[in-house]
């Protein structure tokens, strides 16, 4: 008689079923790493965009809000500190989510006006 013995068949399900949960192991990690990043991404766009605007009106100590309409979950903070140069303070604008404690904190070395 030709063919697979019982054995066989099940060996060969188990290493098939190995290789699939590791594919779908690997394929949901590489989910996770995409939508981290896309996530960074978005947080980085919007803190330069708040760092480009609180540029263009006088710099104060420190200053926050939210980012409302569009994203009201999402924070932002700007703190203006001083630098060891005199003519230079360093701008640091951080935009956080509270609901998953992810935050980016961007930094510009600016001469005050």
């Amino acid at each position: 008689m030709r063919g697979f013995t019982l054995l066989e068949v099940m060996v060969a399900l188990a290493i098939m079923a190995g290789v699939i949960l590791t594919v779908l192991g690997t394929v949901n990690y590489h989910l996770a790493v995409i939508a981290n990043e896309r996530d960074n991404t978005a947080l980085t766009l919007l803190a330069r965009a708040r760092m480009a605007e609180l540029q263009q009106e006088p710099l104060q100590q420190k200053s926050e809000g939210t980012l409302a309409p569009f994203h009201p979950e999402l924070k932002w903070q700007a703190e203006l500190l001083p630098t060891e140069l005199p003519v230079l303070q360093k701008l640091v604008v951080r935009v956080r989510r509270d609901s998953d404690k992810r935050e980016v904190a961007l930094v510009r070395y600016v001469i005050p006006r």
